[in-house]
């Protein structure tokens, strides 16, 4: 080993266990264990699937990409490099990037997007974070093509806090597109409508044998009678939230959004873009060939979408090739109760750092709504609910993207990017749930703006989520950046904090909560990492309506609680 590299190992050593007086062991510099290395190179690529050929855009020529590795607490650096002609960036769905807000992703919120010909390299250690995550594009809904899995490990010598699996495999589920995505998004907003349904769904790529052209583009899992299998479930779809199911065989959900739970058994499972789950299966049934089936699960009225299932399968060894697959059973499309369920058994194995009291009390409403019609050509961009354009909103501001990202803007005081009167609850009370203040048609008026809500260091939040009718009540997946929170509460109907139950016990830690469809999620989280945090529907045609907005955590005191400068590769607009 170079003398060099000594002195960066030892240097290495003494800042992970650099702790500054007066501050708490767990606010150690981030430096991490192993550093992982490993290089992105968005490229595209062509593609067949469903009897159709079409260029995708890929990392390093692979769909789904891949699977990042790592062990809680190291250091990850992945170097990206834009090869494509399209802008690119690479958010990490759900790592904390403790003060490292620079290499969270999402375009225009923390950084410009990688233009073509371009590279940034993403730096950030996995503090105190295990499970499964997952990456994905964050610019435009490149995030349909471009996405993988990112499996933290525990530390060596640390078990599961469940029996050990015989084997472990990454399933990422998503839909399918035969068109452009960036093109489809600029169509979709153009329009005032609303977004087409998919073209397929697939299980790690593949369709399954149900869709045209597909009866060898089918993912395999091949089990040994008697032995556990864990599954660690990514859902990457653009716009549609599914059930999950293996005939004959139970799902024992042990972790979700990277944190495990109490072990808690299902017939199907329910995963929104965004999140992820754990599951374990015994392989206990007779050798047979059994479907792993995914379904649509649509909440909204009147909005189209493919109720075509994506199959894999779930095969013991000794079965005969020829044999016939075993159904596996999906609730209705539109069937709420196991979605219920599976949130009823969601409990933290141990929840630790739950704020019991709170100091900053927030509630956002959330919805789709619709504008007035301005264009000249209304048949071409008004195609929304009674001639209008449809937008989506949190309490009722439509967030309007900045031209340059967000934290820049923030970092350097630069004036006229955004403004920071986001309004901390409804600007307009009426019944949420059942209507609308008006029907100019169904519109709220919603404000267009880039308004940002500015959180105090170490602040105590709470933040209610109410769902909205204006169009259709609807299970909108709200995730946040740079935190996981805890859930402590959700029911169906308006909010109503004399009658609303709240956990403090043992809620689930996510960093992406589903709130009902016609109801409420309240969530908690101590604000004590500096930067700016995007949180927005991962459902992305809501996203690009502007169904989002971001916070800005002001930095404490010291080193250990500021924000550092941005990197010198940092993409520039």
């Amino acid at each position: 080993m170079a003398w060099s590299s000594h002195l960066m190992v030892w240097l290495g050593i003494l800042l992970f266990h650099y702790v500054p007086l007066g501050v708490g062991a767990h606010h150690q510099w981030p430096v991490g264990g192993s550093t992982r290395f490993y290089d992105f190179k968005v490229q595209t690529m062509k593609i067949t699937k469903v009897c159709k050929t079409r260029e995708i855009v890929t990392i390093n020529g692979m769909y789904p990409g891949p699977t990042v590795h790592a062990q809680e607490d190291d250091r990850v650096i992945v170097k990206v490099t834009n090869e494509t002609p399209y802008n690119a960036t690479i958010h990490w769905h759900g790592v904390r990037q403790r003060l490292t807000c620079w290499s969270d992703g999402p375009a225009y919120l923390t950084q410009c997007p990688i233009q073509a010909g371009q590279t940034f390299t993403y730096e950030f250690t996995l503090v105190q974070q295990k499970g499964t995550l997952f990456w994905h594009a964050h610019v435009s809904w490149l995030r349909g093509t471009v996405h993988g899995a990112l499996v933290i490990y525990p530390k060596t010598g640390v078990p599961y806090p469940f029996p050990n699996p015989y084997e472990e495999h990454v399933v990422i589920l998503a839909d399918y597109w035969f068109k452009d995505l960036q093109k489809l998004e600029k169509r979709v907003l153009a329009s005032g409508g609303g977004a087409p349904a998919s073209d397929a769904y697939t299980i790690n790529g593949h369709p399954g044998p149900l869709y045209n052209c597909s009866k060898n583009d089918v993912f395999k899992i091949d089990v040994i009678p008697g032995k556990t299998y864990l599954l660690r479930i990514i859902n990457a779809a653009l716009n549609i939230e599914l059930f999950f199911s293996i005939a004959n065989h139970k799902l024992t959900i042990v972790e979700a959004d990277g944190e495990y739970t109490k072990p808690f058994t299902v017939e199907q499972l329910m995963i929104t873009p965004g999140q992820t789950m754990n599951v374990l299966v015994e392989a206990n049934q007779p050798i047979a060939k059994y479907n792993m089936a995914i379904g649509p699960y649509m909440s909204a009225q009147f909005v189209p979408f493919q109720n075509f299932s994506a199959v894999a399968h779930f095969q013991y060894s000794g079965v005969s090739l020829t044999s016939m697959a075993l159904p596996a059973p999906l609730p209705f499309f539109n069937d709420s109760l196991p979605v219920k369920n599976s949130m009823n058994g969601l409990r933290s194995l141990h929840a630790t750092n739950l704020p019991l009291e709170i100091d900053t009390d927030l509630f956002f409403t959330i919805g789709v709504n619709v504008e007035q019609c301005h264009s000249r050509t209304p048949n071409k961009s008004c195609q929304g609910p009674n001639g209008g354009v449809f937008k989506a909103s949190m309490n009722n501001v439509t967030f309007v993207r900045p031209s340059i990202s967000l934290l820049q803007a923030y970092y350097n005081r630069l004036h006229g990017y955004y403004t920071d009167d986001f309004p901390e609850v409804p600007l307009k009370t009426y019944d949420f749930v059942n209507g609308a203040p008006n029907n100019i048609p169904n519109n709220t008026q919603s404000l267009n703006g880039t308004r940002v809500s500015v959180l105090e260091y170490g602040a105590r939040v709470q933040l209610i989520l109410q769902d909205t009718g204006i169009v259709s009540t609807e299970n909108h997946p709200i995730h946040l950046h740079g935190y996981s929170f805890y859930v402590v509460g959700y029911g169906t109907g308006n909010f109503d904090p004399m009658t609303a139950e709240i956990n403090l016990v043992d809620p689930p830690y996510m960093n992406t909560i589903g709130v009902p469809v016609g109801g409420w999620a309240a969530i908690r989280f101590i604000a004590d990492n500096p930067g700016v945090w995007f949180i927005h529907c991962h459902l992305e045609v809501h996203t690009s309506w502007g169904l989002s907005m971001a916070f800005i955590v002001k930095n404490g005191e010291g080193p250990l609680e500021t924000l550092p400068h941005p990197p010198a590769d940092l993409p520039r607009c």
